[in-house]
């Protein structure tokens, strides 16, 4: 009898048990990694297969929504998401003279030098850190954006410890793909505000023009959206730091031609910031890379696409998930974060 009770009460006890395994509300840590503190979250079973979710620029990690986070801890995943630095609660850059960011788009945009006070490669270093002080030695990666061209440096950088990787709405950088609209680049300028409120109005009307065009957005959920973010953290300085990053990068395309990772390229057909060629492009230059475009996807992770991408990124992951390997000499993972 009292082994029917136990089985039952197991049997009972594995919905709540895979709930709780996949809660997204868990608390935010910080890893001091020397010179940068990364702010983290880690969801899911430290036994699991990790994911590393790398945002894009200026996003923290509430901007991975919690619904598609669930759903990559439930395919079976440790799921990982961070901060940057520069954003969020990770470590921002206080060197520095003031950034004149007019003047360096436009040496971009003439073919000169950028001057940036550090480069994606160090952003990629900061995240293979962040997998070590966690006493992950080796791991899928998974990034949006600017976050998929960081996560292109992290392939190249350690071809042994990333298992695939998927690049969401990114680019290879290289010169003569097609440019974001002159309206577009005018509202990701706008990174100053003399207060809070403007601040909020002027993220809300970004992730506006960043949506698709097949999609009517709600503007009080993006005020609000933009509201959370602002009041967790707000470091237009950081942005611009991050933007010259971007801009200081030259082409990837050499760096792409030699990774040998599992690699899915995922991008829309409405995307106005990266249009779609950008992600053409990058696919055409991994070996073996597999592509796939979503109608009317433009640049945000809106309701509308959220199961079209899982559609495309879970059997993708599943595919070539695999066991993670842990160092277990390396010290224990740090404290809690107190927000």
């Amino acid at each position: 009898m009292r082994a029917l009770l136990f089985l039952a009460a197991l049997v009972c006890g594995v919905p709540s048990f895979a709930a709780s395994r996949c809660e997204v509300n868990v608390p935010t840590q910080l890893a001091d990694l020397g010179e940068v503190s990364l702010a983290y979250q880690s969801i899911g079973r430290d036994s699991d297969p990790a994911l590393l979710l790398v945002m894009g620029l200026g996003g923290q990690l509430i901007h991975w929504p919690d619904e598609v986070v669930a759903a990559l801890c439930e395919q079976g995943f440790r799921v990982i998401r961070y901060d940057n630095r520069d954003v969020g609660l990770s470590t921002w850059t206080h060197a520095a003279p003031t950034i004149n960011l007019t003047y360096e788009v436009l040496r971009y945009r003439v073919g000169l030098s950028v001057s940036a006070p550090y480069q994606l490669s160090d952003m990629a270093s900061d995240a293979l850190s962040l997998m070590d002080a966690l006493r992950v030695q080796n791991f899928h990666v998974l990034g949006a954006s600017m976050g998929g061209m960081i996560a292109q440096h992290m392939a190249d950088m350690a071809p042994g410890r990333v298992q695939s990787l998927t690049l969401l709405m990114t680019s290879s950088g290289a010169q003569g793909l097609p440019a974001p609209s002159p309206e577009l680049l005018q509202l990701l300028a706008r990174r100053e505000a003399p207060n809070r409120a403007v601040a909020i109005e002027q993220q809300t009307d970004l992730l506006a023009a960043l949506g698709s065009p097949k999609v009517a957005d709600d503007r009080q959920l993006l005020l609000q959206q933009a509201a959370i973010a602002y009041d967790r953290a707000f470091n237009p300085e950081g942005v611009q730091r991050q933007t010259l990053a971007i801009l200081a990068e030259p082409s990837r395309v050499e760096l792409l031609n030699r990774l040998r990772v599992p690699t899915l390229v995922v991008h829309g057909t409405a995307d106005p910031l990266l249009p779609v060629m950008h992600g053409v492009h990058v696919a055409a230059h991994i070996q073996g890379a597999e592509l796939k475009l979503i109608p009317g996807l433009a640049h945000r992770f809106q309701e509308a696409f959220k199961e079209p991408l899982l559609a495309a990124v879970l059997p993708y992951l599943e595919a070539h998930r695999q066991p993670t390997v842990q160092w277990a000499h390396l010290p224990q993972p740090p404290t809690t974060y107190m927000q």
